[in-house]
């Protein structure tokens, strides 16, 4: 339909005026008569559309990410990125603007694979130059991407979410400002010290990776939040949450962890392992 062909007509013949004394002019609308011939003349006997079906626009930033990666699942195999290649995209990523770039660049191919799937075997930096048409000036991104392929498009996503927050971290930022503040407890002094007993024998790695994941996936999303209480025990909390994927939990975790630190401290916590980890780098 157009406006001033059918909609202002309509309008103009259910509007009376009323002058009142003084000259003013008065308008009234019958409402539901409008309401009624818009209906009958544009909308009966059209079919209803819902939302069911429909692609929608959502910003990364709003995406469910256990959602999408469950979609890549049913569509291609995945499995975990090896340490040599963690340590070498490490090493070719150096600066927290490249960090950023290579996890926006993971993300947009996330979302494509979650929609139609691909290749488990093609090499990531293969798919983005020649799939998605993302390879110009990205010479530093793509040779850390040549590291992995498909197969790793999830575990290389926990990486670099992880390692943007160690980098923020080491600009002295705050990498979880999203988080709600009852999660960010300090550490009592006993508490730090079994803290510290712990991260000497697990390994460091893959528990910043997979407490990360846990923290960024359901405790920044307010949708889930709720559903954690602080006072939930840390280790039984992430040791649950490692079971409901597919891949091994960290026994150590189970077996060593403080079993008195609680979830309210698992900022703190992160920030301590992240904060050992760079100081093992840095000798």
């Amino acid at each position: 339909y157009e406006a001033e062909r059918d909609l202002i007509p309509l309008i103009i013949s259910n509007c009376q005026y009323q002058v009142e004394q003084g000259g003013e002019t008065l308008q009234e609308f019958d409402l539901e008569k409008i309401q009624w011939q818009i209906s009958s003349r544009f909308l009966q006997g059209k079919p209803r559309l819902t939302l069911k079906g429909i692609p929608m626009l959502v910003y990364r930033h709003d995406w469910n990410f256990e959602h999408l990666f469950m979609d890549i699942k049913n569509k291609m195999a995945q499995c975990l990125l090896p340490n040599s290649a963690m340590g070498a995209i490490s090493g070719e990523l150096q600066s927290y603007s490249e960090v950023c770039e290579a996890l926006s660049v993971i993300e947009v191919t996330l979302g494509f694979l979650g929609t139609v799937g691909g290749d488990p075997n093609m090499h990531l930096n293969v798919y983005v130059q020649d799939i998605l048409r993302m390879g110009d000036q990205m010479t530093p991104i793509l040779k850390a991407l040549s590291r992995c392929q498909l197969k790793h498009a999830i575990a290389l996503w926990q990486f670099l979410s992880a390692y943007k927050s160690e980098q923020l971290l080491g600009l002295k930022k705050d990498p979880f400002r999203e988080i709600s503040s009852k999660y960010k407890a300090d550490l009592s002094p006993e508490s730090a010290k079994l803290l510290s007993a712990f991260l000497n024998y697990t390994d460091l790695d893959a528990f910043l990776l997979e407490l990360h994941e846990m923290m960024v996936l359901k405790l920044r999303n307010t949708q889930t939040q709720d559903s954690f209480n602080p006072e939930w025990s840390l280790r039984d909390t992430l040791m649950s949450y490692m079971e409901t994927k597919e891949n091994e939990v960290l026994l150590e975790v189970e077996s060593q962890f403080p079993e008195d630190i609680l979830l309210s401290n698992c900022i703190s916590v992160w920030k301590v392992a992240a904060t050992r980890k760079q100081d093992r780098q840095a000798k």
